[in-house]
């Protein structure tokens, strides 16, 4: 999940940050499904560059999604709270398409699918 391109980043610190930015993004919910977003698979993918900036990839359970516009700036600033982290960017994807498969286990209890 978390890529380091230029592999110059301390592997610790890679690993450290990205727990905390894990952390921060299960403290964002989606509101009509009492499962935070990281649980929920949304989160698809989290770039970290060693200056500090984060490109995520994430996804919305559908493309009408009453929270489409605020969700992104959400956590764009949940992570950008991140110590370490500097600036990050949030690109909203649709491809894979997201369906209840990208659950974690965990979610899928706590919503009945398992």
């Amino acid at each position: 999940m978390i890529i380091s391109p230029d592999g110059n980043m301390d592997k610790e610190a890679i690993k450290e940050l990205e727990e905390n930015i894990i952390a921060a993004l299960k403290e964002i919910y989606d509101p009509e499904i009492p499962v935070d977003i990281f649980e929920l698979g949304l989160i698809y993918e989290v770039k970290i560059k060693k200056d500090g900036f984060v490109e995520i990839d994430m996804t919305l359970t559908s493309p009408n999604c009453p929270v489409a516009e605020s969700l992104p700036v959400d956590v764009k600033n949940k992570v950008e709270s991140v110590e370490g982290v500097t600036e990050t960017k949030v690109n909203i994807v649709f491809d894979p398409p997201w369906d209840k498969d990208m659950m974690s286990e965990e979610a899928q209890l706590e919503l009945g699918f398992l």
